[in-house]
């Protein structure tokens, strides 16, 4: 397009008011609202300037093609960036995937407290105000043996309060072994100078021996910290000592053994087949102090850090400035309180959705993947089950696997088809090996199956 022809197409360009003003805005406006349809209106001018600036365009649009612009921008603008997905990759504990799906007791209560008020902070007796602490600590007290608990809003956060309250300006001994990275880079030296306490390294990466902890301690020593390597493994030549000894050592000494456990296991996994997870149980029952962990791994409910351990040192936590910035608010507070009562009620391994796909029986899932199997062939598709393994996933047992069967969907661009389920109106997602896009039953829930057959014979359409 000439230079000189580009100002009167410019020109010819409706004005940001004759557009607000015009019968055609004017259902938008009902829509979207009179602020966010003028700026809609602003940003799709501002483009066609643009264009015809550059030439891209030679005609100027007028008033109804500009307001279809601008709903289609505000569409993309104010659609949601977090939304559902089907998890099929087969990892249980799917951290970038929101980690534990909740149980139907959990969604309910969320709901519940959500659409109203609630004693949140309200005694009911004394018709004064309370502690929001109480709500979940009464459960895991009696379901660890805990003398007292608390709740924040997740676990980095309950070893920065542990550190800060307990042990600011003053060491802290760690084995070299324990100082590990986990997922966003969030890296136990890094979280103890933020408490402001002093880390005292002791051993090296793949030995540690409890004469190294004793010979660390000062009068200076505040506590003795352990970290749960929960998401790598070392193998080998390595060693370390017990919960049991360290609590011994540290009580010697006056000081706490302070456990950051992690992924909140209440249950012997051995029993199912996996490598032996310290649980929070075993913890206490060694003699930690204090052992903090996760609310949505293992444990299988909302994202929180729980703190359970000896009342003295949990009290000087709840009054410590840091817990109010961190605390729990009202919605996880009842979704970790339905969860821990399935706990009590003993029936986690069925409710909650975490532990029923870990114990999943291998012969379910392969009658589930054949299945899906048959429906695909029916429509076409080239599918198969394949022998495979599940991962429990969220920085827990990483030496662990568990035996499933795969849908083993064939195609030829099998990165493109894996793109297009991630992209579907409800995304899928799952992996690929070579030519094949791989779907692990395991993972996908049950109200998900129907969807998910209807998704893979759409795009798979597409990608013939």
């Amino acid at each position: 397009m000439q230079t000189n022809n580009r100002q009167p197409l410019l020109r010819q360009l409706p004005s940001v008011d004759s557009l607000l003003n015009s019968p055609e805005s004017t259902w938008l406006q009902k829509e979207f609202g009179r602020t966010l349809t003028l700026e809609a209106l602003r940003k799709v001018l501002e483009d066609v300037r643009q264009e015809i600036q550059n030439g891209e365009l030679d005609h100027a649009h007028q008033t109804t093609e500009i307001v279809a612009l601008a709903k289609a921008w505000l569409e993309q603008f104010l659609a949601p960036t977090l939304f559902p997905v089907i998890n099929a990759t087969g990892v249980i504990v799917h951290t970038n995937l929101g980690r534990a799906p909740l149980s139907q007791a959990a969604l309910s209560s969320i709901h519940d407290i959500s659409k109203g008020y609630s004693n949140l902070e309200y005694d009911i007796d004394s018709g004064k105000r309370g502690s929001r602490s109480l709500h979940a600590a009464k459960l895991l007290k009696s379901i660890t043996g805990t003398e007292d608990a608390m709740v924040v809003n997740n676990n980095a956060a309950a070893v920065l309060l542990m550190l800060s309250g307990l042990c600011r300006e003053r060491e802290v001994i760690i084995s070299r072994g324990q100082l590990v990275e986990i997922g966003g880079g969030f890296r136990v030296p890094d979280v103890m100078v933020q408490s402001g306490a002093r880390l005292v390294e002791v051993g090296t990466t793949n030995r540690t021996h409890l004469q190294d902890y004793e010979k660390a301690i000062t009068p200076d020593t505040a506590a003795i910290l352990v970290a749960h390597h929960s998401n790598y493994k070392i193998i080998g030549f390595t060693s370390e000592p017990s919960l049991d000894e360290l609590a011994e050592l540290a009580h010697q000494h006056g000081i706490p053994l302070l456990f950051d456990q992690g992924s909140g296991a209440l249950f012997d996994v051995t029993s199912f087949g996996l490598e032996h997870e310290p649980t929070v149980l075993e913890g206490l029952q060694a003699g930690a102090d204090i052992v903090t962990f996760s609310g949505d791994k293992l444990l299988g409910g909302p994202q929180a850090g729980i703190l359970c351990g000896r009342k003295d040192l949990i009290r000087i936590l709840m009054q410590h400035p840091l817990a109010r910035a961190i605390r729990a608010d009202k919605t996880c507070l009842a979704g970790l309180s339905a969860t821990l009562l399935h706990y009590l009620r003993d029936e986690a391994l069925e409710a909650i959705p975490v532990w029923f796909m870990i114990t999943r029986d291998v012969e379910n899932i392969e009658a589930e993947a054949e299945l899906l199997v048959s429906q695909l062939q029916d429509s076409g598709i080239s599918a198969r089950v394949l022998d495979g393994q599940s991962r429990v996933g969220g920085g827990s047992l990483p030496g662990s696997s568990l035996p499933t069967k795969l849908v083993a969907i064939y195609s030829s661009n099998a990165d493109n088809l894996a793109a297009q389920l991630r992209e579907a109106e409800y995304p899928v997602i799952g992996r690929i090996q070579e030519d094949h896009v791989l779907l692990d039953p395991r993972t996908i829930l049950p109200y998900q199956k129907q969807a998910l057959l209807k998704i893979l014979i759409e795009q798979f359409s597409k990608n013939r």
